[in-house]
């Protein structure tokens, strides 16, 4: 098979696992074979196995010796250590952002994920909100630029995606956060670069005491 096809097929498993486990269909704890998660995709066991030493490598499966993959849980202290990261990075991002200066169509990239906010919220969707969220966020880090840390950064978000999926209707409605995304909007708008990083700051801060208090309210130590 020539190289090129056989990256993508690994690249495809990769991809579908990552989904499956991302959306719960492959919840924590789930294991099963390499044959078994071959089967269920439609896919030879080589691809999958490349996907899944991957998946390994970002801390999101376990491969067991003879037993194949278990994806493994997060504790309240996993959490606690993801968005402390997230922290300390993102608002240094939105720093920069507003001290070099954002033209018009790099700006309206973030306009536009937080007027889907907005939207979704209005329309009770809270599933199109995550989504537009997500793009806020990612969309801040490929307007940075670097890499390494979007490579770093979404490895740690694949981390967390299940947490927040489960917790999302467990939170109150996402007002503030909306509002706060708009804020850290304006600052970049302004240029100004201490506004932005507080604002992120802020918002970070606050959504991680909002989401390790759910997590102790309901006693989910594992998710």
């Amino acid at each position: 098979m020539p190289f090129d096809a056989k990256t993508k097929r690994a690249d495809d498993a990769y991809a579908r696992l990552k989904d499956e486990i991302r959306s719960n269909l492959m919840p924590a704890g789930y294991q099963a074979t390499e044959p078994e998660i071959a089967e269920y995709l439609g896919m030879s066991r080589t691809p999958v196995r490349e996907a899944l030493v991957r998946l390994a490598a970002e801390g999101i499966v376990e491969i067991k010796p003879r037993r194949g993959a278990r994806v493994l849980p997060l504790t309240r202290q996993d959490m606690a250590e993801i968005y402390e990261i997230l922290l300390a990075l993102e608002p240094e991002v939105a720093a920069n952002l507003a001290a070099r200066g954002l033209d018009n169509a790099e700006l309206a990239l973030l306009e536009r994920a937080t007027a889907k906010m907005e939207k979704a919220l209005a329309a009770d969707d809270l599933d199109a909100w995550a989504e537009a969220d997500a793009s806020f966020h990612g969309s801040l880090l490929e307007l940075h630029g670097n890499r390494r840390l979007i490579e770093f950064v979404e490895t740690l978000n694949d981390q967390v995606h299940r947490a927040r999926t489960i917790t999302l209707r467990m939170r109150a409605k996402p007002h503030r956060s909306t509002e706060e995304h708009r804020q850290v909007v304006v600052c970049l708008q302004k240029g100004d670069s201490d506004g932005a990083r507080r604002a992120f700051r802020m918002h970070r801060e606050r959504a991680t005491a909002e989401l390790l208090e759910i997590l102790e309210t309901y006693n989910l130590p594992r998710l």
